[in-house]
């Protein structure tokens, strides 16, 4: 059996133990080894207290990483017995806490999204949810209960899947999204008086880049008021098409300009 190496160099331990055989002919396993119960598992090579390590390790880092890691510890194994320790370890048990944080994040991009649970005093991950539809989250609401606060996005379905799950439940929106939400509606606000706000600046601080604005829009203008086309326009100032619309569109310079 291999076990913990000593100084940089590997240990192999030689166990003999007896092999029993069953004499009922009944019995579904004719022979049985006898178990060494705390220092070898069954079915396995290795003693516990390497499997332990082995598991610390592929815990943290998984398959290539663990695999370098244990090699500069000498304990040689291979990445894809790395990925069979790690799968073979229990899952840990999470107690459902008071406050729960509901948002979902994306596995490909607006294609499949899932959905974390986290706990929001803590900030510890309780668990994740293959999907963000609203019986999924009622689903696991029921399962697990003792939650009475969910905070969470501005989702219709995460809403509509607490009050059925948890009808008691106080329901709050996280900060980074009450953020979020007061920025770009602040955002919206501001771009839609642009033209005002280039208008209110102080003619002396009138950029290069403003001066180019103006003088394009007044020589599109110009060409379309002589009955040119806006494709003639485009060949003459050796613009995009597109560009030439925008100006044409534009019924005055200050709203080609964007706010400051």
């Amino acid at each position: 059996m291999a076990d913990l190496p000593v100084d940089g160099r590997p240990v192999t331990v030689a166990v003999h133990v007896r092999r029993l055989r069953c004499q009922n002919s009944g019995c579904g396993r004719r022979t049985f080894r006898e178990q060494v119960p705390g220092a070898l598992e069954r079915y396995q090579r290795r003693t516990v207290r390497l499997a332990t390590q082995l598991g610390a390790v592929v815990r943290e880092l998984a398959g290539r990483a663990s695999q370098r890691t244990l090699s500069a510890l000498a304990m040689e194994i291979s990445r894809h017995t790395a990925i069979r320790i790690l799968m073979r370890l229990p899952l840990p048990t999470r107690p459902v806490p008071v406050v729960l944080g509901v948002d979902d994040f994306a596995l490909k991009r607006r294609l499949r999204y899932a959905t974390v649970l986290i706990d929001a005093a803590t900030g510890a991950r309780v668990d994740v949810l293959p999907d963000r539809k609203a019986d999924t989250v009622q689903t696991w609401l029921k399962a697990h209960p003792g939650v009475e606060v969910v905070c969470r996005d501005g989702s219709a379905a995460y809403a509509q899947a607490v009050t059925n799950a948890l009808p008691d439940a106080v329901q709050v929106a996280d900060r980074w999204h009450v953020w979020k939400n007061y920025a770009e509606a602040a955002l919206k606000e501001v771009r839609a008086h642009a033209a005002c706000w280039a208008k209110g600046g102080p003619a002396s601080t009138a950029t290069k880049q403003a001066w180019n604005t103006l003088e394009r829009w007044h020589a599109v203008h110009d060409l379309v008021d002589k009955g040119a086309g806006l494709l003639e326009c485009a060949r003459r100032l050796q613009l995009s098409l597109n560009t030439v619309k925008r100006y044409a569109r534009a019924a005055e310079p200050e709203r080609l300009r964007s706010a400051p």
